[in-house]
């Protein structure tokens, strides 16, 4: 049986390697170049591969298709594979259909990141052999290669979900769902939630889905879609039967006749959306049975994941944060609430269809000066150039970051969040995040 992989980064490896393992014919094609490194581990596999451009041939020999979720469903070789009714499905589907192991998949606008890590380490203290990956990390393919597990905790991106069929979790999360990626979906939200909503697509009521019950978009699609899991919402604004809300400063999670407080004070990250993260995190090792003592001890102690709100330095009483994960509008609009001083911010990229009229209110509040990052800033220009006293057009991170440690003043914020994708001028958001925080050392 014939098995072709559009795109060899870390999902199209993995399943190509998975793939081999179970006794498929393998084939990569990648549109691009492939990394030396991925080229080294294809030859030691004996994985036939080509890269810069897509065989015909190969591509319809093929039984099954495994695509990178990078790859829009217009894409040339796509449409080829449907006119032959050549079955594409994702690595995420792929995968999950080599274990039986319990999978829990979380997906939203934002928060998905910080939710995965914190609820993978709210796993592992409560001692379970639990790995995590994903759209982070490692994918879900190399984790069953190389990381055999009891449980899964995996972030699970539209994309990924675009192309699944039969794919379950026992928990699926969604964490909210706001404008992001409508570029992709022809700028239509409804089609970008419906992707969202996917996740809970073949659950069936002994699965549960965890939820934002106070996101009006969620609450929308609940109304669209057949939910046949148990719901656990939860809510910043009111109780719940069954789920996790606030009460006295307390987070408050029942499920069944269990139940568990815990300061709000005690957490170790602070702010509304991680509030919001913790209650879903939570809400995972609470169905997983941690105990109480456990979970209130590793919500104390978790610190955060890197390019989220990370502190990078203090030069000069200047503050500068790397908010590189903010590739959205709305995750930006978290990132400017939460700032306390005069802040210079820096913001730019590839924008996907962003409305940047919510974040107003909070830059003629908060931000002192606009930097900004990309080749195109020019719809940046127009929403933001009649706000702030200063805004300035930047092309490189080290002129960026100079730019910033000249405007700022004692008791300022630099922020980095750049609420649109990194693809003009970096790899990826970690990409710019390092450069930011390269940069900001060498000051």
């Amino acid at each position: 049986m014939n098995l072709v992989v559009l795109g060899a980064g870390e999902s199209g490896l993995g399943a190509a390697l998975l793939g081999k393992a179970k006794g498929w014919t393998v084939f990569v094609s990648d549109f691009g170049q492939i990394d030396p490194t991925t080229q080294n581990v294809l030859k030691k596999h004996e994985i036939e591969w080509e890269m810069g451009g897509h065989s015909e041939a190969k591509l319809t020999q093929a039984n099954l298709v495994v695509k990178s979720p990078g790859i829009p469903e217009q894409a040339p070789p796509i449409q080829l594979l449907r006119k032959h009714q050549i079955s594409v499905i994702s690595e995420i589907e792929f995968a999950a259909r080599y274990t039986y192991k319990p999978v829990v998949a979380i997906t939203g606008s934002n928060g998905k990141t910080t939710t995965t890590a914190l609820t993978h380490y709210l796993l592992k203290d409560g001692g379970l052999n639990a790995e995590m990956g994903g759209n982070i990390g490692n994918s879900f393919a190399g984790l069953l290669l190389e990381a055999p597990a009891s449980h899964y905790v995996l972030e699970v991106s539209s994309f990924q979900l675009d192309d699944i069929v039969d794919f379950k979790p026992h928990i699926a999360v969604i964490t909210n769902i706001s404008p992001d990626h409508l570029d992709r979906y022809g700028y239509s939200f409804e089609a970008y939630r419906d992707a969202k909503f996917k996740i809970s697509a073949n659950q069936t009521a002994a699965d549960y889905l965890i939820y934002d019950g106070d996101d009006p978009n969620i609450a929308a699609g609940m109304q669209d879609h057949t939910i046949r899991a148990q719901k656990l919402p939860f809510s910043l604004e009111k109780s719940v039967d069954q789920g996790a809300y606030i009460e006295e400063d307390n987070i408050v999670i029942t499920i069944a006749n269990n139940q568990i407080k815990m300061p709000i004070a005690s957490l170790g990250l602070q702010g509304q959306h991680n509030l919001k993260n913790a209650m879903a995190a939570a809400t995972v090792a609470t169905l997983l049975d941690i105990r109480k003592e456990t979970i209130r001890n590793s919500l104390e102690h978790f610190q955060g994941v890197e390019h989220r709100l990370e502190s990078v330095l203090k030069i000069n009483n200047v503050q500068y944060i790397n908010d590189s994960k903010a590739t959205n509008v709305n995750a930006t609009y978290y990132a400017l609430e939460s700032m306390e001083t005069p802040t210079v911010w820096i913001v730019g990229g590839v924008d996907k269809g962003n409305d940047y009229a919510e974040l107003l209110p909070l830059i003629n509040e908060k931000v002192k000066a606009v930097i900004c990052l990309g080749i195109d800033n020019t719809k940046l220009i127009e929403s933001f150039g009649n706000v702030v006293d200063l805004l300035v057009e930047t092309t490189s991170m080290n002129d960026a970051v100079n730019v910033a440690y000249h405007i700022a003043e004692r008791g300022d914020t630099v922020l980095l969040s750049p609420a649109c994708a990194s693809f003009d001028l970096f790899k990826n958001y970690e990409d710019r995040g390092r450069q930011f925080k390269e940069a900001v050392r060498k000051l």
